[in-house]
This record gives structure tokens, C-alpha cells and sequence, in this order.
């Protein structure tokens, strides 16, 4: 008798055991977490995120605060992950471009997009492309393009971030045969702000001008979709205007590499549930922002993909960071 008591207390014990980890990952998240977006308040970026953080916060029963961290072409958010915060679950990050691209343009890169980040979710697309004051006197891309040509160095534009948009500009202006300058910015806001105030000829950005555009107040000349955008279906794509530049960039959801997979499990169910929520749905359909959708496994094999896209541009355009 007393061996058999013996066994069923050590099972119970075994069995207690077992289920501490479970027990652990029921109660994640107890606490609020933390999301870091690159861009300043007010841009197309910063909106559609607080708005799937609104509805990834009912799901998980806890709070997501969004904490701005803008400059650096979009990759403060990045080094954050990569160097201070803990493989817990509570911090997280959008995965910018900056993400892939900076590394590849320091000369002692700060963290390694491969090795220092858990992948959780893919999200949605960028749509984007050039917009001038609605007073301005090109009324079409090949305008604008032809003014440029004529007038080297003397064309300015804004971008939401060094190293950002400013990618298709470069592109551009190479097949194009043109010298223009690129001003960067902290974000949408304040390029757009720039750009009513007169102090810059254009702005290259993402779309955080729609409804600027919808209201009037600006004119897109030409967007580097593959297709025209919905909304808009009288402006062109470069493509159609003859120039092979495309920016349909694609961003998720990170963490810091060593993420437990149960805790990596539940934010993407979440944040998948928030994705398609139709009041994020809306959200996005206001910046003409596609839906790229991927599970944890298949945006950590994309985001391999979206590195090496990023080493060819960096090499081909020749960019360093000054």
C-alpha cells in the first residue's frame, strides 16, 4: 500500500509538472504589450497599425500600446528588437524595409535580419507614388519628368525616410536620364506637410496621400504599383508611363529571435483574427493597402526572400549610408 500511495503521488507530481508550460502560455499575455512603429504618428503606416492593434488588443484580453520610433530609414524599430528588448512576447515591432535594407548599407551592421528576429505574421502591401500641390503646373508624370530633365539638380522631393522611397526616385531617375534631390523626412506627415507648404517640388510616398488626394489638396501624377490603384484609376503606374520601377513593398510583425512558439502561436491567431476584422478592412481600404497575408513559417521564408531582393538593389543603386 504504501509503495502503490508512492507511485500515484510521484505521477502527480509528473503530471503537475507537465502542465506548468501549458499553464505558463494559457496566460499569455497578463500584461499590455508593446508595439513599436518606425514612422511618425499620422502616416498610413502608423494608422493602419494602431487600428489592427485596436482589434489584436480585444483578442488577447490586454492592451497594445504603439510607441513611435521614427527616423533611420524606418529601422529604429528593428534595432530596438535586435539589441534591448526581451524574447518574451510583449515587444513587439512593424518590419520595415529598414529591417533588410540598412544592414546591408553599414559598414558594421547592427543586427542580422536572418538571425535576430521571430517572424510572427505577414500583413498587408504599400500603395504609393508621386504627388505634387494640387497648384502645381504638371498635370501629368511625363510633365513633371520632362521639367526635371530640363532643370538638373534644381528639382527637390520629399521622402518619408532616408533610404525609403526614395529607392524607386533613384530607379527612376536613372532610367529616366534625371538629377534630382532627395530631402528625407520623419514620416508621411511631415513630407506631405513639406510639400503643401511649397518647400519641396514633389513627394515620393506611400499612401498616406489618398485621401489628401480624394479631398483635392494633392494631384498623384503616377503610382509604382504593378496595377492601377482602385481608387484612382486615372493615374497611371510608372510602368505605364515606360519606366520598369515598381514598390510594392510588403510588412509584418516581429519579434526578438528565441520567441516560444506557443507565445508566437497565439499573436498570430490574434493579429490574424485582427487582420481581417472589417474594421481593419476599412482602415486599410482607405490607403488602397493590399492584403499580403502569410503565416509565421511562410513570412520567416519571404523575409529570406525580401533580404536578398534588398542586397541586389543595395548593390545595383550602390547605396552606403554617409
Amino acid at each position: 500500500m504504501v509503495l502503490r500511495l508512492g507511485r500515484r503521488a510521484l505521477m502527480t507530481g509528473m503530471a503537475g509538472a507537465l502542465a506548468t508550460p501549458a499553464l505558463a502560455q494559457a496566460r499569455f499575455p497578463d500584461r499590455p504589450l508593446r508595439m513599436m512603429v518606425p514612422w511618425t504618428p499620422g502616416g498610413a503606416t502608423d494608422i493602419q497599425m494602431r487600428a489592427l492593434c485596436e482589434q489584436a488588443a480585444k483578442r488577447l484580453g490586454q492592451p497594445i500600446i504603439v510607441e513611435n520610433k521614427p527616423g533611420a530609414g524606418g529601422s529604429l524599430a528593428a534595432q530596438f528588437l535586435a539589441r534591448e528588448a526581451r524574447a518574451d512576447g510583449y515587444t513587439l515591432a512593424q518590419m520595415s524595409n529598414g529591417t533588410f535594407r540598412m544592414p546591408l548599407m553599414q559598414e558594421r551592421p547592427q543586427w542580422d535580419p536572418m538571425q535576430d528576429f521571430t517572424w510572427v505574421i505577414r500583413l498587408v502591401g504599400y500603395m504609393g507614388g508621386v504627388v505634387v500641390r494640387r497648384d502645381a503646373p504638371w498635370r501629368t508624370m511625363q510633365e513633371l519628368l520632362a521639367d526635371a530633365r530640363a532643370n538638373p539638380g534644381k528639382f527637390n522631393y520629399g521622402t518619408p525616410g532616408a533610404n525609403t522611397t526614395d529607392i524607386q526616385m533613384t530607379r527612376l531617375a536613372r532610367l529616366a536620364g534625371i538629377d534630382w534631390v532627395t530631402v528625407p523626412f520623419r514620416g508621411a506627415a511631415p513630407n506631405l506637410q513639406a510639400l503643401l507648404a511649397g518647400d519641396i517640388h514633389f513627394s515620393a510616398e506611400t499612401s498616406a496621400w489618398a485621401d489628401m488626394a480624394l479631398e483635392g489638396r494633392v494631384r498623384p501624377l503616377a503610382v509604382w504599383m504593378s496595377e492601377r490603384a482602385s481608387r484612382f484609376p486615372n493615374v497611371p503606374t510608372l510602368r505605364e508611363v515606360g519606366y520598369d520601377v515598381l514598390g510594392e513593398s510588403t510588412y509584418g510583425i516581429g519579434g526578438p529571435r528565441g520567441l516560444d512558439p506557443g507565445v508566437v502561436r497565439v499573436l498570430h491567431d490574434a493579429f490574424k483574427e485582427a487582420l481581417f476584422d472589417p474594421a481593419h478592412l476599412a482602415v486599410i481600404a482607405r490607403f488602397d493597402m493590399p492584403v499580403r497575408y502569410l503565416n509565421s513559417a511562410d513570412y520567416a521564408v519571404a523575409a529570406a526572400a525580401h533580404f536578398e531582393d534588398e542586397r541586389r538593389t543595395v548593390q545595383e543603386l550602390g547605396l552606403r549610408l554617409g
